[in-house]
């Protein structure tokens, strides 16, 4: 599939992420363009509109983390910490998720157009809305809870009170994905969203290390050896994707990403224009 051709997938159609069967109301439709692969198994990095440059600095930093070790950053192309989070993971050359409160091929907001043109040929920019669909009020709640299923874990790096992040926050603990906070000034009022987060009991996110150990990469940040060539071994054989090749191996989603890039980075392995990762001839 080309990278910047539009899609359509269907509840139960194969490429459909497995992750959005954790809500209780699925999309039966999701519209895209970009690489529908990369669907599943991401980071949220979400904060405020009205981003303080604490707030940009700390999307820029730890989405930046995510996409360069392969852990593609999911956000809502919103002014702000979501938009700088999707520039941050572009600036690696990493893998990144727009989730569209309107049709995947509207701009919206209308600031955040050259990068979702940029999304759309580079990483991955989806909605629930059909081609066209103008955004609406209770579109953007309805997009949170895609942005929760669509990721491990969820991270908000700057929220005031009240703020939209925690409708996303919320859907994410409703169906058993983690939640993190960068804590910030206690003077702050952009920041007191984030710090109630952390009393009501997010983990704090300080460093990149704190966020590395969350998600397991400090004490094993790639499969066990005896894995690897089996893994080797099969997709010599036969490519897979990466969620294909977690189900297969029954590995965990994060590390099997992890792997795959390291991998592909000492030149053992390729992936694809279809998602599909196989080994290069040696």
């Amino acid at each position: 599939m080309s990278a910047s051709a539009r899609w359509c997938l269907q509840r139960g159609e194969d490429g459909y992420p497995f992750e959005l069967e954790d809500l209780p109301d699925p999309p039966e439709f999701l519209y895209g363009y970009g690489d529908p692969d990369l669907l599943g198994g991401g980071l949220a990095v979400i904060g405020s509109r009205r981003a303080t440059p604490y707030g940009l600095a700390c999307a820029r930093r730890f989405a930046g983390w995510a996409a360069s070790n392969g852990l593609p950053v999911v956000s809502g192309a919103a002014i702000g910490c979501d938009l700088e989070s999707h520039r941050a993971a572009l600036s690696v050359d990493g893998p990144t998720v727009a989730v569209l409160p309107c049709g995947a091929d509207v701009d919206y907001p209308r600031r955040a157009s050259p990068t979702l043109s940029e999304m759309r040929l580079r990483g991955t920019v989806i909605s629930e809305a059909p081609w066209g669909t103008d955004p609406r009020r209770w579109s953007f709640v309805r997009r949170n809870r895609l942005i929760a299923a669509l990721s491990v874990a969820v991270l908000v790096v700057e929220a005031g009170l009240p703020s939209g992040t925690f409708t996303t926050a919320d859907h994410a603990l409703d169906i058993g994905r983690q939640v993190f906070a960068v804590p910030g000034s206690i003077l702050a009022p952009e920041c007191r969203g984030a710090n109630r987060l952390i009393r009501q009991g997010a983990p704090p996110i300080t460093d990149v290390a704190d966020l590395a150990q969350e998600l397991g990469y400090e004490a094993q940040t790639e499969v066990p050896a005896h894995c690897t060539d089996r893994l080797l071994t099969g997709l010599t054989a036969t490519p897979m994707r990466p969620d294909d090749i977690a189900r297969a191996y029954d590995l965990d989603i994060v590390q099997t990403i992890r792997t795959l890039g390291t991998l592909e980075s000492r030149g053992y392995l390729t992936r694809y224009p279809d998602g599909r990762y196989g080994v290069l001839p040696r």
